[in-house]
């Protein structure tokens, strides 16, 4: 097969799985039009259409699905046995592209990262920030971060970081003139800042535990995001409660700009785990990287 052919092959898988010109151009360091110019070459000379192109979105057509189940694995295989390449290398070498939460990155990623990658200069690392519950596979990411309880069963895990607790907090500007309240039920009588599940689309029920209780209570307020970052600024300027990680918290409390409530109510999550399919344990830069986010007691 000639060469160029094998390129647009290439070229043709990756717009298929991203359902996207501009993200498989991005990816593959091409301009949008190169690339569209290079699928419609492609398919001149096989004869069908691939792909069904709208000014919103990509998709496959039934010869494009079949091509694509067809030669992805190929590729696919391709592409791992280059990477165990790096086997016979004397330093772990490759890209490793992780998707986790904005609250996971920050500060159970970076804070390993930060003295891992000065020891390997040849591995990169791309973070991508996901608050959903994407398909790593689907979206050709080498690994993902979720808690314990989100992970899939047909995947391999290390836990990267401890158990950790959500914690109700508001603005000293926020309590002015309103009761505190002492059980989770009573907040339905405040302004609430919510948080919307990128998975499902869903506002998040805030969840309680005390003595084996558990309550979830609906919150509401002006205000919704998807970012646990921006709920933060939003909190601390007055806005409403917030339900947000306790690490990211306790600075604000002791610098007292905010205050904590329902302390007592606010149960421990299984922590966060490096979750990834089974054919990634080949890599040495991989094995490298699961080593330095593991947790240690």
């Amino acid at each position: 097969m000639a060469r160029e052919n094998i390129n647009d092959l290439a070229a043709f898988i990756a717009v298929a799985r991203e359902r996207s010109f501009t993200k498989a151009a991005a990816k593959m360091g091409v301009s949008q039009s190169a690339l569209s110019h290079t699928i419609r070459l492609l398919e001149e000379r096989l004869g069908v259409r691939l792909l069904t192109r709208t000014t919103r979105a990509v998709s496959p057509t039934a010869a494009g699905e079949r091509l694509l189940d067809g030669i992805g694995p190929h590729f696919d295989e391709i592409e791992i046995q280059v990477d165990a390449l790096n086997e016979l290398r004397d330093k772990p070498a490759g890209t490793i592209r992780i998707a986790a939460a904005d609250y996971a990155i920050k500060h159970v990623l970076w804070p390993k990262l930060r003295k891992f990658l000065p020891q390997y200069p040849d591995i990169k690392v791309e973070l991508v920030l996901d608050n959903g519950l994407s398909d790593i596979v689907t979206e050709r990411f080498d690994a993902g971060v979720r808690m314990g309880e989100h992970l899939a069963k047909d995947m391999i895990s290390a836990r990267i970081g401890p158990d950790f607790c959500l914690a109700v907090v508001g603005a000293p500007s926020y309590f002015v003139g309103r009761q505190t309240p002492l059980h989770p039920k009573e907040l339905v009588g405040h302004t609430c800042i919510n948080f919307r599940l990128p998975s499902s689309g869903a506002l998040y029920a805030w969840e309680f535990e005390n003595d084996g209780r558990e309550i979830k209570v609906r919150v509401d307020g002006q205000l919704a995001f998807n970012n646990t970052f921006d709920a933060l600024e939003a909190t601390l300027d007055g806005f409403g409660l917030a339900y947000i990680p306790e690490e990211i918290i306790l600075p604000y409390v002791e610098e007292g700009r905010l205050v904590r409530v329902l302390q007592k109510w606010s149960p421990p999550w299984d922590g966060y785990y490096l979750y990834y399919p089974s054919r990634r344990q080949s890599s040495p830069a991989f094995v490298a990287l699961v080593e330095a986010l593991r947790h240690r007691e």
